[in-house]
């Protein structure tokens, strides 16, 4: 745009009002209310525009727009900014120091790649990344160098042993649908704790079993030993007893009986015992085996065949898996292993490369985001060398719940799947409609819509849960003739 003045025709006054009205109008053009949030074509040309914000001369002026952009990206849920395989981290607040520690750098908040720079003359600070389109990862903010925050604009968080994490939800990541709640299928059930003295260890272990709905009509249940139980039962952490729930009512796996182990000391659970428990301790393994194993065989009806009898384990865990696959395959055959530690036990490998070939099936998963790849890769080399039947999954993820709660699915379909045609559609849905056939977008932030058919005239409302099973909304289809 051209702006001509002809200053002779204007009085001093009339010239300071001129000047007033176009600085104010090329102002405009700096303003977030005009800019929509996805109308970024390029990551560079989002950059430019915060560039462009942040140093506005005029401070007021520049405060203002830099709130209204901020706010847009906040309502559109923004932040992080995202687009293709980049990423700007954001944080909006007075510090010395701001930084982001996740799994993308084995949280290390002095990582150089991840310190913060502040934005032209504002209190944003800004620290760009790339990842995987299909990347998953938690992180933190970490202010002045040591307090460490959940990132307050981004809702998404996934829980970990210690708490809440921040999510980093890339654009081709995809939500595991298995891990949320349906409130109309059938449940199974999870016993209070038990209790077990073993000889083996000299200590008491705490451990609850889930059993699966129509318990009393079933029989010759297979069953899979969890380590790390508390975590993988957790709805916030591992989400086994949803999985499990929505995988049988869906006819995907058998019926099946899990026993959640609890690593933690009955009378003192603040003491975890897993880090001398699950590193190729022979105690551990035979207690499972040997105590554990028949107490569950004598109190429910279950499969007693090691065929049909699976251990799963994460990270140290994962060491414990591939041990007792490795010396008590007489009872059990099925070796789950998620993101397996084996650093810490490297004798693991020589176990297998030195031995014949067991009677084993396995499973094992990691991420490729500073997890155990390394480690994983070394043992699937020598697991296929020799001819083991194996499933192998690499997930652009971290060291995190969110990377193994994902899996679940694939583990338990390799390990229990459906040996029946026969499908009885009343365990899948209640009588009276289909469910939704496609909702527009997907993926979606805010909004979407989903078209869905009823079978005849009826009255009817959706209910909307969160990922933690809590009701999040009520909500009143509208018809459409």
């Amino acid at each position: 745009m051209n702006i001509i003045c002809k200053f002779k025709k204007y009085n001093q006054l009339k010239l300071l009002l001129v000047f007033w009205a176009i600085s104010n109008f090329l102002s405009l053009s700096f303003s977030a209310e005009n800019v929509k949030v996805d109308n970024f074509d390029s990551f560079s040309s989002f950059i430019s525009h915060l560039d462009s914000l942040t140093n506005i001369s005029d401070s007021q002026m520049r405060d203002s727009s830099i709130t209204s952009f901020w706010n847009s990206l906040r309502a559109e849920e923004k932040i992080p900014f995202i687009l293709g395989d980049s990423v700007a981290f954001l944080y909006r607040g007075n510090a010395s120091k701001v930084s982001w520690a996740g799994d993308f750098n084995g949280w290390n908040p002095s990582a150089s790649e991840y310190q913060g720079k502040k934005v032209g003359s504002s209190n944003i600070w800004l620290c760009v990344a790339s990842f995987p389109r299909d990347a998953r990862l938690d992180y933190k903010i970490v202010l002045n160098g040591s307090n460490w925050m959940l990132d307050p604009e981004n809702p998404h968080q996934q829980w970990s042993g210690f708490g809440p994490n921040s999510e980093l939800r890339m654009p081709d990541w995809v939500y595991p649908e298995e891990t949320i709640k349906r409130h109309w299928i059938q449940h199974g059930e999870l016993s209070d704790t038990k209790n077990i003295y073993s000889a083996q260890l000299s200590y008491s272990v705490n451990y609850q079993v889930y059993i699966p709905a129509d318990y009393d009509s079933l029989s010759n249940l297979p069953v899979i030993y969890v380590t790390d139980g508390h975590e993988y039962s957790d709805d916030r952490l591992g989400s086994m007893l949803i999985v499990l729930d929505n995988l049988i009512a869906d006819e995907k796996i058998q019926p099946i009986l899990a026993v959640f182990i609890d690593p933690r000391n009955p009378g003192n659970q603040s003491q975890n015992r897993r880090a001398s428990e699950y590193t190729m301790n022979e105690k551990f393994v035979n207690f499972v085996a040997d105590e554990l194993v028949p107490a569950i065989d004598s109190n429910y009806k279950t499969k007693s065949n090691s065929d049909a009898r699976a251990i799963l384990g994460t990270s140290l865990g994962g060491i414990n898996s591939a041990f007792l696959g490795a010396i008590r395959n007489d009872k059990f055959r099925l070796i789950g292993i998620q993101s397996p530690a084996f650093k810490y036990k490297p004798q693991i490998y020589s176990l297998y490369q030195n031995s014949d070939k067991m009677e084993l099936k396995i499973f094992m998963s990691t991420g490729v985001i500073h997890d155990t790849e390394e480690a994983a890769r070394q043992m699937k080399t020598i697991l296929e060398s020799k001819g083991y039947p194996l499933k192998y999954i690499e997930v652009n993820e971290g060291h995190s719940w969110g990377n193994w709660r994902a899996l679940l699915d694939e583990m338990l379909i390799y390990f229990f799947p459906v040996t029946t045609d026969v499908k009885d559609d009343k365990k899948q849905k209640p009588e009276g409609y289909f469910l939704p056939i496609k909702n527009y977008p997907n993926p979606f932030n805010s909004r979407t819509a989903i078209e869905f058919y009823l079978t005849k005239p009826t009255a009817v409302t959706f209910e909307l849960f969160n990922s933690l099973g809590q009701l999040a909304a009520v909500i009143k289809p509208q018809t459409v003739s």
